[in-house]
């Protein structure tokens, strides 16, 4: 069964094709009249492979950006970098909720890639901003941010596109892939989830017996609620904004305990602000509705991808996602290569890295 998406609403008309002045024929990324973007939000999460570890490539400025009206009163935020002319590739961040990466792109060679990002909605740059508990989250599923995706496609006038992301950014791109596997030339994913219940109740619960002293704080933030992820779903949407910052404080405290032994710091604390109320709203939205799928769908249904070449790298000693589910996906999925790399995390290291760029390498020369 395929991922439920929503109908799509009409488009505001704007002019087809619209050129970037001096290379005709080249979309271009449109702002929406008379909104403009509004300034990114700081620290958007981790990079696949941590904050403190070089790329191997420069991170390009984008060459265009814009907001697309998605319906639902959403205007999703998107960028393009590299070569107007290159490989089409679309990177899915991680989350859910935790907004492009500036770092993300440098796994990519800008001279053959055309790299376009989002901020899926709520998040980032894309309005309305999940930190307001006024901003509907019953828009915010799963099914819709697969239908955003397919009409940034469109918008941008990109046939068939590479897909590129880990983490939960698997999960969305794993959902679009099978709704939509003609539009998806390869696959490259670092961290494999696909955000099965299972999944979710190891990384709230499960991990708790490695980190039992984290594990106390996070449950002693819910009022030791039995379901903690719903808990702090509800949390998250209180009136009082004091309550929503101590909530998201107590969960990316958790986050950061399970990824304390790679060595990188407290990514998820250092969000601020709007960005990390933004992100915890999300995550714990997505988390307690089972990422808004059947339970099982994205492995049982990966047949689907047969024919899409794909690269899955995992680390061993990933706390947050075990490297099962990147098996199970492997084995289910006629065309993936799976690559586990004895001594990486969830955020990987250098081996990690070179199986990507070796893959994305590769990959730009179909």
């Amino acid at each position: 069964m395929r991922p439920e998406i929503p109908e799509i609403p009409q488009i505001p008309e704007t002019p087809e094709n619209p050129e970037i002045p001096g290379i005709p024929g080249v979309p271009e990324a449109l702002e929406i009249p008379g909104v403009p973007a509004p300034p990114p939000h700081e620290n958007p999460g981790p990079s696949p492979y941590g904050s403190a570890r070089p790329s191997p490539y420069a991170s390009p400025a984008p060459y265009a950006s814009g907001l697309l009206d998605v319906g639902d009163g959403n205007l999703v935020h998107h960028q393009i970098h590299g070569n107007p002319r290159g490989k089409p590739a679309l990177v899915v961040h991680g989350g859910p909720g935790s907004g492009c990466s500036p770092t993300a792109p440098r796994v990519f060679d800008p001279e053959k890639y055309r790299i376009v990002q989002f901020d899926q909605r709520g998040c980032g740059r894309s309005l309305p901003h999940a930190s307001d508990p006024a901003a509907d989250l019953s828009v915010n599923t799963t099914g819709h941010l697969v239908a955003d995706m397919e009409r940034l496609r469109v918008h941008l006038g990109v046939d068939r596109w590479l897909l590129y992301g880990g983490s939960w950014g698997s999960t969305l791109l794993l959902a679009y892939a099978q709704a939509h596997p003609e539009r998806v030339s390869e696959i490259v994913v670092p961290s494999v989830t696909t955000t099965r219940r299972s999944e979710t109740a190891w990384l709230y619960e499960g991990a708790g017996r490695f980190f039992p002293e984290a594990h106390e704080r996070f449950r002693a933030g819910a009022g030791h609620a039995e379901d903690l992820v719903g808990a702090y779903a509800a949390l998250m949407n209180h009136p009082d904004r004091a309550v929503r910052e101590r909530a998201a404080a107590d969960w990316c405290a958790w986050e950061d305990a399970v990824l304390s032994t790679e060595g990188m710091g407290t990514p998820y604390t250092d969000r601020v602000d709007d960005a990390r109320l933004a992100f915890v709203r999300i995550c714990s939205h997505y988390f307690a509705h089972g990422a808004f799928l059947e339970e099982g769908a994205l492995i049982r249904d990966a047949h689907r991808l047969a024919g899409i070449p794909g690269v899955l790298v995992h680390g061993r000693r990933d706390m947050a996602g075990p490297p099962v589910t990147a098996w199970e996906l492997a084995r289910a999925w006629p065309d993936a290569e799976l690559h586990v790399v004895e001594g990486a995390g969830h955020l990987g290291g250098e081996e990690t890295r070179r199986l990507v760029t070796d893959a994305l390498a590769r990959f730009a020369e179909r």
